[in-house]
């Protein structure tokens, strides 16, 4: 099979990281989650004041961004590629909820985005990559060699998402976790620059009833039929 570039893009909680993770195992390729960029972003305006509310303080926040160390390594543990941001192994971190509510505001920043999307881009110079976010097909690769959209209900997603919190250190409540995901879904589709939508030559997978791995054969299918 020859050398690809894979976009997956979607709403919040559809399951993209998860996609990519499998897809990159099972085809040996780099896994990039480019939410997680933006998130690693959210935490740090978060944890140095720069977020009061629903308002950023670009003019504190931007000038920071040539300073920030923002990559992926290779977990030996767990075959995972986790974020650091500078120096720190920050993948726990930027799940919780705080960082989830604000980082929709972050990533509609036009300096953000291109800051994210010039790192993205370089990242995948060699190709052999799965990238999942909300604007891979439509703006960081363009020219990917398959683009995925997933998409699956607002509750089912929020049903997913409340079920991994419960998990973690940081639960909430099912209602405040709905209410997040519509917010951001609002947000993510109306911002100004690099909204999110379905590219035109994306494959649309609704996997609001497949499991992962359901998911990921159906993709995995459709691989086979470019190849």
């Amino acid at each position: 099979m020859r050398d690809l570039i894979i976009a997956i893009d979607g709403f919040s909680s559809t399951g993209k990281s998860t996609l990519a993770k499998l897809l990159a195992k099972e085809l040996g390729y780099i896994h990039i989650d480019s939410g997680a960029m933006y998130r690693a972003i959210s935490l740090y305006a978060l944890e140095n004041g720069m977020i009061d509310g629903n308002q950023v303080n670009e003019f504190e926040l931007l000038p920071q961004l040539e300073f920030m160390d923002i990559h992926f390594e290779l977990n030996p543990d767990t075959g995972k590629n986790e974020i650091f941001l500078n120096g720190e192994n920050v993948e726990e971190k930027i799940r919780a909820m705080e960082v989830s509510s604000k980082v929709s505001l972050i990533a509609k920043i036009p300096e953000v985005r291109s800051f994210a999307v010039n790192l993205q881009r370089k990242m995948g110079e060699k190709k052999r990559i799965v990238m999942d976010g909300r604007d891979i097909g439509t703006t960081v690769f363009p020219n990917a060699d398959l683009k995925i959209f997933l998409n699956a209900s607002a509750e089912e997603r929020a049903k997913r998402r409340y079920e991994e919190l419960l998990k973690t250190d940081t639960p909430a409540t099912f209602e405040a976790v709905f209410q997040n995901i519509s917010e951001r879904d609002h947000i993510d589709s109306t911002r100004e620059i690099s909204p999110l939508k379905q590219a035109e030559d994306a494959v649309l997978v609704d996997n609001g009833k497949l499991t992962p791995q359901e998911t990921l054969a159906e993709v995995l299918a459709i691989i086979k039929g470019i190849s």
